[in-house]
């Protein structure tokens, strides 16, 4: 007698959660952000149900909170803000994203996502181009300081950097080429935004990997 094929166990709390954007930015001085759209995304081979919580939930409405996605389907979640207030400017706010197969009542994995209501897109705008010129400042004056005290005076012909060295710094120069997190108008897929932080850590590994390279030339 030929038995069916059991589907494993899944352990409660433990599914990976798919949802993009994992933050939402809504700016008082421009009401088409007021809506903003969460797509939540099923990889699996079998349904789920989910269900959307907020920590502020007289400050949202959440389009359809509840509902269910097929396999290997995604659905949009739409998230409106109501309440915009000065009081509310800076102040972060948590939704909860919860999923579970559509036979079983427990959550089988959760997702937080983070919501914040700033005062103006330009504001935040101009403050990020700030924030990059003085990361760009920075690693101009740490490359210069770098080669003004480490340079010996009577230095021999040496090798060139190995490719490695060199593809890492192409790579941390693209990183902060790269649009910052929150930028609404660029042409650059959102997933390829970096936040202010990983260009902070690109920028030292930029300065690391110089520095690197200059010691092992030596």
């Amino acid at each position: 007698m030929q038995q069916q094929k059991r589907q494993p166990e899944l352990v409660e709390g433990n599914l990976p959660v798919f949802v993009f954007p994992t933050e939402l930015i809504f700016y008082a001085d421009d009401q088409s952000t007021y809506k903003q759209v969460l797509t939540l995304y099923n990889p699996y081979e079998f349904a789920l149900k989910f269900k959307v919580l907020c920590t502020t939930p007289n400050k949202y409405a959440v389009v359809d909170a509840t509902g269910a996605v097929k396999p290997q389907c995604c659905v949009d979640i739409v998230i409106r803000h109501r309440d915009v207030r000065a009081s509310y400017y800076g102040v972060i706010d948590k939704f909860r994203l919860q999923v579970s197969e559509q036979s079983q009542r427990k959550a089988l994995g959760k997702k937080e996502i983070i919501a914040t209501l700033l005062p103006s897109a330009k504001e935040q705008q101009q403050q990020k181009e700030e924030e990059e010129k003085r990361i760009k400042e920075h690693l101009a004056e740490s490359v210069f300081f770098e080669q003004t005290l480490c340079q010996p005076e009577n230095r021999t012909a040496s090798s060139g950097p190995s490719l490695l060295t060199v593809f890492l710094g192409i790579v941390c120069i693209a990183a902060l080429m790269l649009p910052t997190l929150g930028e609404m108008e660029s042409l650059v897929p959102l997933y390829l935004h970096l936040s202010v932080n990983q260009k902070l850590v690109a920028a030292y590994v930029l300065v690391l990997n110089h520095l690197t390279s200059y010691i092992a030339t030596t």
